[in-house]
C-alpha cells in the first residue's frame, strides 16, 4: 500500500511495471518517463544543459528526437501557481512601501504643523535651519524604529501560534501537508533596512519645510 503519492486531483497511482504492461498490452520493454531527483535544486540547470548535451541529439528513424528533457517548473502547474503567487507578493509590497511612505509623511506634517510656534521659538534663539532639519529626521527615524520593532514581535508571535496551531491541508489521498510559516534573520533584515529607510525619506520632505520656515512668521502663528 503507497501513501503520499497523489497530486491534488487524487487521481495519480503507482502499480508494478509488469502489471502496468499487462494493463496497457505492452509486450517489450518501453518507458515513456523518466524522472531524476537532485540532491540540491541549485544543480538544476547544469544537470539539465548536460542531460540536453548527452541526450538531445539522438533521433529516431523519423529525425524525431528520442527524448525531451524538462525541468519539473514546466511540468508541474505548481510552478505556475507560485509564480502567480510571488507577482501577487511583490504587488502587495509595493502597495506596504505606499501605505508606510503615505502614513509617516501624513504623521510628520501634522507634527510640523502642531509644531510651527516651537519651531520658530528655537530658529529664533539661534537654533540653525541644519539642525531642526536633523531633529525631524531624528523623530522619522525612531518612529520607524518603534514600528519595525512592533511588527516584528506581531510577526514572529503570528507566525508561533500558527505553528502551535498545526493547521493541516489534506486533500485526496495527500495527508501530513502542514502549514509551518518559517522566517529567518536574513528575510527580517533587509525589510527592517527598507521600512527604516522608507521612514527616513517620508520625513525628510516635512524636515525641510520646517527646516526653512520663516522664524517671525513662525511666531505668529496661531
Amino acid at each position: 500500500v503507497l501513501d503520499g503519492i497523489s497530486g491534488p486531483g487524487g487521481r495519480d497511482g503507482a502499480i508494478h511495471l509488469d502489471d502496468a504492461k499487462e494493463l496497457l498490452r505492452i509486450s517489450g520493454v518501453e518507458i515513456s518517463e523518466i524522472a531524476v531527483r537532485l540532491k540540491d535544486i541549485d544543480d538544476l540547470p547544469a544537470v539539465t544543459a548536460r542531460l540536453e548535451q548527452q541526450l538531445g541529439g539522438l533521433t529516431n528513424k523519423e529525425g524525431m528526437p528520442v527524448f525531451e528533457v524538462h525541468t519539473w517548473e514546466k511540468l508541474s502547474p505548481f510552478y505556475n501557481i507560485a509564480k502567480m503567487i510571488d507577482l501577487m507578493t511583490l504587488f502587495i509590497k509595493v502597495m506596504l512601501v505606499a501605505i508606510v511612505l503615505v502614513s509617516i509623511m501624513n504623521v510628520m506634517i501634522m507634527a510640523v504643523y502642531e509644531r510651527i510656534g516651537e519651531i520658530g521659538t528655537i530658529a529664533a534663539i539661534g537654533t540653525t535651519p541644519g539642525k531642526i532639519l536633523a531633529l525631524f529626521l531624528a523623530e522619522g527615524f525612531l518612529l520607524a524604529i518603534v514600528g519595525t520593532a512592533t511588527g516584528t514581535v506581531i510577526s514572529l508571535l503570528a507566525i508561533a501560534a500558527l505553528n502551535s496551531a498545526a493547521i493541516t491541508f489534506n486533500f485526496g489521498m495527500q495527508t501530513g501537508l502542514l502549514l509551518q510559516p518559517t522566517i529567518s534573520a536574513g528575510q527580517i533584515a533587509p525589510i527592517l533596512a527598507m521600512v527604516i529607510f522608507i521612514s527616513v525619506l517620508a520625513s525628510l520632505q516635512p524636515a525641510w519645510k520646517a527646516a526653512k520656515m520663516d522664524p517671525i512668521a513662525a511666531l505668529r502663528h496661531v
